[in-house]
């Protein structure tokens, strides 16, 4: 593992502290997991795009018609 050194304002550090006494979690894992959720949802993101073409071209429009083709 390596380590990250952020700037980041007092007001958030109140904010983390309070989660992590609240949630008893370390601050550090507290960020981790906020780093990977944001990591995956811009992945997500990016194939989004890339996949859209794709299922426009099928007539996969709404969320509705992904569930219709999975079924």
């Amino acid at each position: 593992m390596t380590t990250l050194t952020i700037r980041i304002p007092d007001s958030l550090r109140k904010e983390l502290k309070a989660l992590s006494r609240d949630e008893n979690k370390a601050v550090s894992d507290i960020v981790r997991e906020s780093i990977r959720r944001h990591v995956a949802l811009e992945r997500f993101r990016t194939l989004r795009k890339k996949v859209l073409p794709f299922a426009e071209a099928q007539g996969i429009l709404t969320d509705e018609d992904v569930f219709r083709a999975l079924k």
